[in-house]
């Protein structure tokens, strides 16, 4: 359960803005969004292939 404490003087606004931040944080939409469609295992493994590399070439592209 996420829990945001409104400090004293502090607009509405602003304390939506630090739970929509933890709730983002947490990853319950995107694992909601995930599990709407069935995805295959063979599927998955290769997207996170994918991404690992792409995540490797933007490190690399950064660092050299």
């Amino acid at each position: 359960m996420i829990i945001v404490n409104v400090k004293e003087n502090e607009s509405i606004e602003k304390a939506l803005k630090r739970f929509k931040k933890k709730f983002e944080r947490t990853g319950v939409l995107k694992e909601l969004r995930s599990r709407t469609f069935y995805e295959k295992p063979s599927i998955s493994r290769r997207t996170e292939k994918l991404k690992a590399a792409y995540r490797q070439k933007m490190y690399a592209d950064e660092n050299y």
